[in-house]
């Protein structure tokens, strides 16, 4: 199918605190417009779902309208709507659906329910340096939500979910350390701030070896079982750096003795540690040599560096889309409706709910 007839669809997404709308023609993506409600929960030092819903009430129109604006299309010109159904914040989400079952039933456009982790995959479908999504792959999504390792054969049927975190996300993990040492949200960037001794000024990077973190469920027992080979956990990494926080600040040390910027590296190491052993554990038991990694922790330049070091030294290929499309936006789930719609499937039923623990083998909600 050429570009030219290539479906146009309108993707949402709403599934935490971005708003975002994207247009794709076919694998051309027309426009990726976030309107991001981080601002509003730096003060709570996290996402409040009460706080996002609202902001994507506020926002999701005007996000829209800057869409089409953007792409120079109308509704009248789209083929199908594609939506954000889950996982994720079962408010954020109920907004973005909502808004999308209204586009639909005003327009008479089919509806797609989509999963947002699928999307987060289907995105190198659009993105502008890509030469297309490459499978099969294995994919690593990395946020403050999500931490999981997929098998992806085929981006609308063959997911298969290898592993994923038992508690906190990366990210969320990121978020609560940064708070205990007194950094502000979003914490990832401002630990690697810390880490490559920025925020401290010295512009000297802290040593990653400085304090011995855990790793979790890393051990040989953890590994030989099947049901915890690719899990995570990274509750009892938090745990171990408030046991050293609260143990240095009971010591008195000073300043020179406990650097922020050595805690800080070596709570970052031991997050990208486990990211990276098992993403290339699982490449290593199921013969793929490509990996994929998406998330907004794809930003961080640690991680990026070991896992791109590691796949090199295992032959394996690694994908990074720009950072624009790994966070959330709207783009991905124009790209995966865009798919799904040039596969023929039949549109999700218009009585469709939102879940937000939706699993990813299902990718397109009926």
């Amino acid at each position: 199918m050429s570009e030219e007839r290539a479906p146009l669809v309108l993707g949402i997404e709403s599934s935490c605190d971005e708003t975002g709308v994207g247009i794709a023609r076919g694998t051309t993506l027309l426009t990726n417009t976030v309107a991001s409600s981080m601002d509003e929960h730096v003060r709570f030092g996290g996402v409040v779902p009460e706080v996002a819903s609202r902001a994507h009430v506020q926002a999701i129109g005007p996000a829209i309208r800057a869409a089409l604006a953007e792409a120079q299309v109308t509704l009248d010109d789209l083929d199908a709507i594609a939506v954000t159904a889950g996982p994720g914040l079962s408010g954020a989400l109920m907004v973005g659906v909502s808004a999308a079952k209204g586009l639909a039933a005003a327009t008479g456009l089919p509806l797609y329910g989509v999963n947002h982790l699928a999307a987060h995959v289907a995105v190198d479908l659009v993105a502008p340096d890509s030469p297309g999504l490459h499978t099969p792959t294995i994919a690593l999504l990395v946020s403050g939500g999500h931490t999981e390792i997929l098998r992806i054969g085929d981006i609308v049927d063959d997911i298969e979910l290898l592993g994923a975190t038992i508690d906190d996300a990366a990210g969320e993990a990121f978020d609560k350390t940064a708070r205990l040492l007194g950094l502000s949200y979003p914490g990832g960037p401002n630990i690697s701030k810390a880490a490559a001794g920025i925020l401290d000024g010295t512009g000297v990077p802290g040593d990653p070896t400085a304090v011995r973190f855990p790793r979790g469920l890393n051990t040989a027992k953890d590994l030989r079982d099947p049901a915890r080979r690719y899990s995570f956990s990274f509750s009892g990494l938090k745990t171990a750096a408030l046991r050293f926080i609260t143990a240095a600040e009971a010591r008195g040390a000073s300043a020179d003795a406990v650097r922020l910027a050595d805690v800080a590296a070596s709570f970052e190491e031991a997050v990208v540690d486990v990211l990276v052993r098992k993403t290339l554990l699982a490449c290593e038991d199921t013969g793929i040599d490509h990996v994929l990694l998406g998330g907004g922790v794809a930003a961080n330049g640690r991680l990026r560096e070991r896992l791109a070091e590691r796949c090199e030294a295992a032959g394996v290929t690694l994908r990074v889309p720009p950072l624009s499309l790994c966070t959330d936006n709207g783009a991905m789930v124009a790209a995966l409706g865009a798919e799904i719609v040039r596969r023929g499937l039949a549109p999700s039923d218009p009585a469709f709910g939102v879940t937000s623990s939706l699993e990813v083998d299902h990718v397109l909600v009926a």
